[in-house]
């Protein structure tokens, strides 16, 4: 039976106790550290690498979606929560569940089995090393796949992803993503411009000898020379 990587992220010590002793029923979920606030749980998270977190939505300084957002990679996340207003977010974002304090065995029970499901699911269709992101816009929060991205143009002090039907705003520059995405996937097309080369439809030499490409989602793109150079030798044009 495979083992399921746990951390627990709660400022409330009573809270954290309640759910490592509800996990002692399940013994194929390991808890493997806790912590208090986000950024121990940050370092405790890039360390360990977890296969789900029960995470608090509402700590002190930073908050449960905060933490998220600073991550690279996210796992799975069960929400932990006293409020509602928290519970209905945490749907929104599409987290695998949530469950309400104080915890319910019942309820605890529920959210095991979709966590077994889902992570058995994963590992069945072999997508286990699909690194999922959380990003916020505004009130908008979305759990993304990186390959659900097939754009990311550049806007002054910020960036905007394309991705599925939606588009989203993030405080990041554009050298910072080329940093964290897979340089096979993600090629950055010239000075604005990063795209996934799995939405690329066709491809056009210009007059000047640079390349233009047509995204499956609609979008004509210029390449820059020199990133046209770069793109035909990475795939023998």
């Amino acid at each position: 039976m495979k083992k399921i990587k746990v951390i627990i992220i709660d400022d409330e010590r009573l809270s954290r106790e309640e759910i490592k002793q509800a996990l002692k029923s399940y013994e194929d979920f390991i808890l493997i550290g806790e912590a208090e606030n986000a950024d121990d749980a940050k370092v405790l998270i890039e360390e360990k690498e977890p296969d789900l977190i029960f995470l608090d939505i509402s700590m002190p300084e930073k908050s449960g979606f905060d933490l998220l957002e600073s991550l690279e990679n996210v796992p799975e996340v069960l929400f932990i929560t006293a409020h509602n207003q928290f519970a209905v977010q945490a749907f929104e974002v599409n987290a695998l569940d949530y469950l309400m304090k104080p915890i319910r065995e019942e309820r605890f029970f529920k959210a095991i089995e979709k966590i077994r499901n889902t992570i058995k699911s994963k590992s069945t269709l072999n997508v286990s090393g699909d690194r999922k992101i959380f990003i916020k816009d505004g009130e908008k929060r979305f759990f993304i796949q990186l390959d659900e991205i097939y754009l990311i143009e550049s806007l002054e002090n910020y960036t905007r992803l394309f991705f599925q039907d939606k588009k989203a705003m993030q405080r990041r520059s554009l050298r910072q993503w080329e940093e964290m995405l897979d340089e096979n996937v993600f090629f950055r097309i010239n000075r604005t411009e990063i795209v996934n080369i799995k939405y690329i439809q066709d491809l056009n030499k210009t007059i000047d000898g640079g390349l233009e490409i047509k995204l499956k989602t609609g979008e004509i793109l210029k390449v820059s020379k020199r990133q046209s150079v770069k793109f035909k030798n990475s795939n023998g044009i």
